[in-house]
């Protein structure tokens, strides 16, 4: 018999109890108002598979690895891929004019311990985003969230953002930021969090207590890269042949 993951079996989860609400329209797939599908062959329905394999959502906060002070609410909408990895876009709402602003991929603790130590560096842990209430999933009720949560609190992210709404850019400008996620209290801005709760109708803090009998997963210290002070960022660099070195005749 096959074992899945305990990430699959979240995700699976997910499907089970958001998808009925999503095709019912609370977070539709296909935005309100746009274009109809084509009453075409296989080939044209077949052209929106990858999005209708959407199925799962999140909505947590991010920050700009090395800036922690510019935080993002980030709208998951996920699928999965594999046993143990998911696959995020991420927008700035969950409305219909929603901004598409990152991506997030999303493994299991064994997949993260299989990673090259220079790899591992860009992922963050999300054991305390889960145990605090930071991360929901606003389409699931308490108790199913609650068990969720609980397989997500063992997973790792690798998220990068495509346009930096928080400064205003009318449009995706720069190149792409890495995100991390937080991992203390104290560190959430608190306008942001309380934004983030009126907009979905949620509590933050209630979700905590909720929460406060799940268990505290060990997170792996090769994780979180930046509370070692080093915190990485892309380069946008000119690309050509190497220098040639001239050797000096004899």
């Amino acid at each position: 018999m096959k074992t899945w993951s305990p990430l699959f079996s979240a995700l699976c989860l997910l499907l089970l109890a958001a998808g009925p609400r999503l095709q019912g329209g609370a977070i539709p797939v296909v935005p309100q108002g746009g274009p109809k599908p084509a009453p075409a062959g296989p080939t044209r329905r077949a052209s929106l598979a990858p999005v209708r394999g959407i199925h799962g959502y999140l909505c947590g906060l991010h920050f700009y690895n090395g800036q922690m002070e510019r935080q993002v609410v980030a709208h998951h909408f996920c699928a999965h891929q594999g046993e143990d990895l998911m696959q995020c876009v991420i927008y700035d709402s969950n409305r219909k004019n929603a901004r598409l602003i990152g991506i997030e991929y999303i493994i299991s603790a064994r997949r993260f311990r299989a990673l090259p130590p220079e790899e591992q560096r860009l992922w963050h842990s999300h054991a305390y985003e889960v145990k605090s209430g930071l991360l929901m999933a606003p389409l699931l009720t308490d108790a199913a969230e609650k068990v969720v949560m609980k397989d997500f609190a063992t997973t790792y992210g690798k998220t990068w953002h495509t346009w930096q709404v928080d400064r205003g850019d009318p449009l995706p400008l720069g190149i792409p930021q890495l995100m991390m996620g937080f991992t203390a209290d104290g560190q959430v801005d608190p306008k942001v969090l309380a934004a983030q709760d009126q907009d979905l109708g949620l509590s933050t803090a209630a979700k905590k207590r909720q929460r406060a009998d799940l268990p505290d997963p060990i997170v792996d210290p090769a994780a979180d890269a930046w509370r070692n002070g080093k915190p990485m960022q892309l380069d946008l660099r000119v690309q050509g042949p190497p220098e040639t070195v001239p050797i000096p005749m004899h």
